[in-house]
This record gives structure tokens, C-alpha cells and sequence, in this order.
């Protein structure tokens, strides 16, 4: 691995090497994660390789995160994590605890992965006219509108023609060039991820969450999982195991290789099992899972499940859910997803649409303002216990990653 080189593995990335944790930040003052925990950054090493002084990024990271303050009415800021005794009432277990992630810019955890992506482009000196390209419409698109604007960058939406009109209106005002994408005749696929694409090969460059496009999201998404780490430390908390919910995967890779990290430099004891949630109107990745070899080596395992990829992860034929959020018809970063679950011991669950509902409910009732996407892991947490895949004592821990708009 040079410098410069985050791994060998399809949606993974690796720890940059010879790297000490940070230490926890301030639990008494504003901390700025991308300040806070930059020298585990790879946009950090790669300033620093090319000449930037470690004042020089520190002021480019306080510059930008105002910028997006002053769009977004909020920046960048270490997350509420917190117990909370009506969701563990609830699901029947010990305790819950809950990573906030609405309060964010942009209302989710997506402008996390799309900071890191412009702290690459700023670095790396891009130009300042280049178009960014992004799939979505929703809080992706959302995020990276307004990290966008804020960095005064040109990007374009591919949005479908049923895309929320409060999230057209936004990405507007946000100064986004919004491509509405019909499916052509005879077109397989997702129309808007198809444009996309056609975009990237024009030109533009990949601004999105999927780590099969730009890998380099998942620098910025891996600040959740660092800052997971210290909050657990801080808290003496050890949960037996986290819920994240799954749609194209970026999040919960990248939490989980944040935690995989703050282990191995001694942050904390080891990272949690990590469990996917998708809905049972959508879940791709685990059916792809549960037809991975179940013996060998984990590269052994995810080499033969890379291998036979066209087999394996296939698009859902009719996605439907109230958790739109994570109705991704393949599992775009599956394969991430998996190195995840194999290396924390953990494990794929699909949520009844009964238990997307319940969850939701649950969470806004205990004072948590998730739509359904965002409380989607605290329905796995109750599908679990419906099944006996976890105890009543059990610790666990769960996302909100997406305000109810």
C-alpha cells in the first residue's frame, strides 16, 4: 500500500499507515470532525505529501465548514450520542443507544461522505468550473447540493420524475442543475443512475455516496465511525452489537472501517458486530449474503463473492418500502458491506414493512426526529427481537441518519 493507495478491496478503505488516534475531543466545546480527526484522514496525508502545511488544511477545513453554515444554517459538528430508555423499553432489551445524525447539515450523515469528497477536490486542486455529478433524490442529493453551493461548485442531479417536490424545491434553491430522467424505451436499470453514469464518461466527476464511483466517499463517512469510538469510550459503553441500515452500503462501510480503526489504534476494545437492515420490500444485499461461500478466508470469501458478482447482487424487481431512502435496487457497495459484517461478526436482517413502521414510530415517540429511512435500524433492532437473534439483554446501538421533513 503506498501513500496514496487505500487498499485492494471493492467499497473498503483502509487505515493510512503508521497513524495514532487523536485522542477524544472536548465533550466542553464545538469540535469540527474533519479538524478533529484529520491526520486520519487520506486528503489530509495527501496536503501534507504535496506540500500543504498541517495549518494550511486546518484553516481550508474552517473555511469550508463555515461556508456550509452559512448555506445550510449549520456545519460540521460531533453528533448527539445518547441512551435512550423508551426504545429499550420497546424492543425488550437492556439499553439502546442512538447516534443523531438528523440535526447534520443537510438533515442526515450523507453530507459527511461529500464533505470528505471536497476536502479531496480542494487538495487536489481541481478546477473550480468542474461538474460534480450525483444520482439521487433525496438526502444524498440534498447533501451534496449544499456542500456544493458552499465550495461555489457546479453540480448536477439526476433525479426521477417522482422525486419529493420539497426536495426539488430545495435542490433549486440550492442553485443544483436538476436532471429529471424518464426511462427510455427498452432501458433496463435505474434511469437516474444511468444518466449519472453517461455524465461521468462526458466528464463530470462522481459526487455521491457510492463508493463504486468514487471511492474516496468513504474518507469523509469514516468521521461517524471515529466519533462513534470516542462517544462508546467516553460513555464506558460496549454494545453487543450496531444496527445500521442498508441501501447502496457507503454508511455502514464506512462506520464500521472507522470503528475497525479506532480499534486497531486503541480507541477502543474492538469494534461491535456490525448488522445490515434492509426492508423486506428491498433487500438485495441480503439476499446476495446469504449465497456468499460460508467457509474460508475473508479475502477467500469475498474474492469468490466478487468473482460471481452477476450472480449474486441482482436488482430488486419492485422496490417498495416507506424507508424510500434505502430502496437502492442493488446494494452498490455490497461487497464493503460484507468485509464489514465478516470482520465484526455480524450479520444481515430483514425488517417487516410492519417493523419500518413500528421502528419509525418508536423513535420519533422517544423524541428522535427520523423519517422511516432514518430509524430503519431500530427496525432491524425489533425485528431481531422478534426472532430471537437478540437477547433481552443485549446493549445495542442504532443510527437516525435521516430527519423527518
Amino acid at each position: 500500500m503506498t501513500a496514496h493507495d487505500p487498499g485492494p478491496y471493492p467499497s473498503w478503505i483502509l487505515p493510512l499507515p503508521d497513524k495514532q488516534w487523536p485522542g477524544a475531543p472536548s465533550p466542553d466545546r464545538p469540535v469540527d470532525p474533519f479538524v478533529h480527526y484529520r491526520t486520519l484522514l487520506w486528503s489530509w496525508q495527501r496536503a501534507i505529501d504535496t506540500g500543504w502545511s498541517d495549518e494550511d488544511f486546518v484553516e481550508m477545513v474552517h473555511t469550508l465548514n463555515a461556508a456550509v453554515g452559512s448555506v445550510d444554517g449549520s456545519s460540521f459538528g460531533v453528533t448527539p450520542f445518547a441512551l435512550s430508555n423508551s426504545l429499550a423499553q420497546r424492543a425488550d432489551v437492556a439499553d439502546v443507544w442512538v447516534k443523531d445524525e438528523t440535526g447534520n447539515v443537510g438533515g442526515s450523515h450523507k453530507a459527511r461522505h461529500l464533505m470528505g469528497l471536497l476536502l479531496h477536490l480542494a487538495v487536489d486542486a481541481v478546477a473550480q468550473d468542474a461538474r460534480l455529478a450525483i444520482s439521487s433524490c433525496g438526502n444524498a442529493a440534498l447533501g451534496a447540493a449544499t456542500v456544493a453551493r458552499a465550495a461555489g461548485r457546479p453540480i448536477d442531479v439526476f433525479i426521477p420524475p417522482w422525486a419529493d417536490k420539497a426536495v426539488v424545491r430545495a435542490l433549486d434553491e440550492l442553485g443544483a442543475s436538476i436532471q429529471v430522467c424518464e426511462r427510455r424505451d427498452g432501458e433496463l436499470g435505474d434511469p437516474c443512475m444511468l444518466r449519472f453514469e453517461e455524465a461521468v464518461a462526458e466528464g463530470a466527476l462522481p459526487f455521491g455516496v457510492q463508493a463504486t464511483a468514487n471511492r474516496w466517499t468513504l474518507d469523509g463517512g469514516k468521521t461517524l465511525g471515529w466519533e462513534l469510538a470516542d462517544q462508546l469510550a467516553r460513555a464506558n459503553a460496549q454494545l453487543d452489537a450496531l444496527f445500521i441500515q442498508v441501501g447502496g452500503g457507503a454508511l455502514l462501510s464506512s462506520c464500521a472501517a472507522g470503528l475497525l480503526e479506532a480499534a486497531e489504534l486503541g480507541a477502543i476494545h474492538a469494534a461491535p458486530p456490525v448488522w445490515a437492515v434492509q426492508a423486506e420490500g428491498c433487500a438485495p444485499f441480503d439476499k446476495a449474503w446469504r449465497a456468499v461461500a460460508p467457509t474460508g478466508s475473508i479475502d477467500e470469501r469475498l474474492a469468490d463473492a466478487a468473482a460471481n458478482e452477476a450472480s449474486l447482487m441482482v436488482p430488486w424487481p419492485d422496490p417498495h418500502s416507506a424507508a424510500t431512502g434505502i430502496l437502492d435496487d442493488i446494494t452498490y457497495d455490497w461487497l464493503g458491506v460484507a468485509r464489514a459484517l465478516m470482520l465484526t461478526n455480524g450479520g444481515s436482517i430483514v425488517a417487516t414493512e410492519d417493523h419500518i413502521l413500528a421502528g419509525a414510530d418508536a423513535m420519533q415517540a422517544a423524541g428522535f426526529n427520523a423519517d422511516h429511512t432514518g430509524s430503519a435500524g431500530f427496525a432491524g433492532v425489533l425485528q431481531a427481537r422478534s426472532h430471537k437473534a437478540l437477547g433481552a439483554k443485549a446493549t445495542v446501538g442504532v443510527a437516525a441518519t435521516g430527519v423527518r421533513r
